[in-house]
Order: structure tokens, then C-alpha cells, then sequence
């Protein structure tokens, strides 16, 4: 199955504890909303760092998703990997295995998101039992 659509979404630095601090990771909670093909909300926790070099950073991240997929309702756990080599930036957004609940227990799958001019949208490829 394929879903597509756009989404808003809210980034908020939060403090870090004080040895994390040193390390130089910064961490923000994600609040968004998906529109389109998967009406829902999501909250989560990302870790980020940016190096001394330009163009060159990572973040990972966790955020519960919970609404409507294509008229199945329940929540799942999309796991993010970015990283940023130098301007060049590779991102899997992957459904934790077996995070689904209720109409969407046993979803598996990835997504893309993509930023043009400020706008945010997604495609989704999944597989429901």
C-alpha cells in the first residue's frame, strides 16, 4: 500500500543534562500533524548533533503516531536515522516491527519526507496482515 500527504510539524529544544551537554547532542521533542492519506498526530523525542564542519550532522529519533491510515485507526512507532555528509543527506524513517496497535497491529514499512520551500510531505510504503 502507498499513502501520501503533508504534514506540519513543531520542533522544541529541550535542556540536556549536563554531561550530555559536553558532548555537544541537542534534543527537542517533535510534535506533528499528517494530513492526507494518514490523519493523524504524533509525538516524539529526537537527538541531534551538528558537526564543526559545514553540511556535516545526524539525528535519530522515535516519535508514536496515532490516527487513521487509509481508514484503519490505531498508532505505531516511526524509528528516523538522518545523517548529513558534508550537504549530502541520506534519511530512513522505518515502522518499528510489531509497534502497531489495534486496526494497524502487524504494519510494517518505511516512509520519505521531503521539504520544498518550507513545506513538509510524506509517502509512505507499508504492509498491513
Amino acid at each position: 500500500m502507498h499513502a501520501t500527504g503533508s504534514f506540519d510539524v513543531k520542533l522544541t529544544p529541550q535542556t540536556a543534562a549536563p554531561e550530555i551537554q559536553t558532548a555537544e547532542l541537542g534534543r527537542m521533542t517533535i510534535d506533528k500533524q499528517f494530513h492526507g492519506d494518514l490523519a493523524a498526530a504524533s509525538l516524539g523525542e529526537m537527538l541531534a548533533i551538528r558537526t564543526r564542519v559545514e553540511g556535516s550532522a545526524a539525528y535519530v529519533a522515535l516519535e508514536r503516531v496515532t490516527g487513521n491510515l487509509h481508514g484503519h485507526m490505531g498508532s505505531f512507532v516511526l524509528q528516523h536515522s538522518g545523517t548529513m555528509d558534508r550537504g549530502v543527506s541520506s534519511l530512513a524513517l522505518t515502522v518499528v516491527p510489531d509497534s502497531g496497535t489495534d486496526a494497524l497491529t502487524g504494519l510494517r514499512g518505511s516512509m520519505t519526507i521531503k521539504v520544498d520551500q518550507g513545506k513538509h510531505s510524506y509517502t509512505m510504503d507499508y504492509d498491513l496482515p
